[in-house]
């Protein structure tokens, strides 16, 4: 055999090395890959993606515009206390303002003194403690809720304490009876509306899940 002959061989059985070499390495590709087997006992690799958070949060989007003040606020408190939902907090609020409300009007203050600011319950106390002065009774239905939105929020970056005031328009009937049994201001059955400006605080991540009512208007 002569010299380049040889040779010839001898690199065509070096390449057929090499290439049975790299399929028992690499595999083949037939169009997609098979998971690789896993020995028994042993967890199966899995790619680790990092989550990056980011983009609008909807819950707050449907109170508040994404670049106002407000919106910064309820974020703000959602990363103190992940687990508050400003939906939430505002079905929270419509209850809270039928109870604090026929509360108010009916002269009960005890079962809502809970949910009211020293300053706010004082300033209730003393409007009941006149009505009962001038010997005057108040009768009143809570119909419901018309209109009710988020006006704004706040939160102190040092006391972590948050406030968010509701606008809300309320329908109820109520007539005043003075001593005798009649009736002064008012008209039975007659619904009428009422449109408060009521502003709610709580300090954020604390164990006391309620908030209080710090200030009221129109």
């Amino acid at each position: 055999m002569n010299s380049p002959i040889f040779q010839l061989l001898v690199l065509a059985g070096i390449a057929i090395f090499l290439i049975l070499r790299l399929k028992s390495v690499l595999g083949t590709r037939d169009g997609f890959e098979q998971p690789p087997l896993t020995r028994a006992g042993e967890e199966p690799h899995r790619t680790k993606f990092e989550v990056i958070e980011g983009g609008p949060d909807h819950d707050i989007l449907a109170h508040a515009e994404e670049e106002s003040d407000s919106y910064s606020a309820l974020l703000a408190m959602k990363k103190l206390e992940p687990s508050f939902n400003v939906t939430e907090f505002l079905t929270g609020a419509r209850g809270a303002y039928e109870m604090i409300l026929m509360g108010f009007e009916r002269g009960d203050l005890a079962a809502i003194k809970p949910f009211l600011d020293d300053d706010v319950y004082e300033s209730f106390a003393a409007v009941v403690e006149a009505r009962e002065e001038q010997g005057l009774t108040i009768e009143a239905d809570f119909i419901g809720i018309r209109e009710m939105a988020m006006a704004s929020a706040t939160l102190d970056d040092t006391t972590k304490m948050a406030e968010i005031t509701v606008r809300l328009v309320g329908e109820l009937t109520s007539v005043v009876r003075d001593n005798a049994g009649d009736i002064i201001e008012g008209e039975p059955g007659k619904v009428k509306r009422q449109k408060d400006v009521w502003t709610f605080a709580r300090v954020m991540g604390s164990d006391d899940p309620n908030w209080q009512l710090v200030a009221t208007g129109e």
